[in-house]
């Protein structure tokens, strides 16, 4: 009886983790990096210069190496910039 449990709980845990997965692919399509426009501490993840590896470890509003995820076709809007840009600028 027990092992049933949790051959249905290990189940049931491996569809919902694949859902997840297709909705973020979904979610992640709809969306592009946009660089430049991030305020300190609201980064999405890891910064280009390499300087840290997590969401919310940025320093400063607006570094050229920090992005947020925006609307796909929204971040130059938004006065952002592309990854290419963001590398250029930083390299100066």
């Amino acid at each position: 009886m027990q092992q049933n449990k949790r051959l249905v709980l290990a189940a049931f845990g491996a569809a919902l983790s694949l859902g997840l997965v297709g909705a973020v692919q979904a979610q992640d399509k709809a969306k592009e990096k946009c660089f430049g426009i991030s305020k300190a501490g609201q980064n999405d993840c890891a910064n280009l210069s390499g300087s840290h590896s997590c969401a919310g470890q940025s320093t400063v509003d607006n570094a050229p190496d920090e992005w947020k995820y925006v609307p796909k076709g929204q971040c130059k809007a938004m006065k952002g910039m592309s990854p290419e840009e963001a590398k250029a600028k930083i390299k100066k």
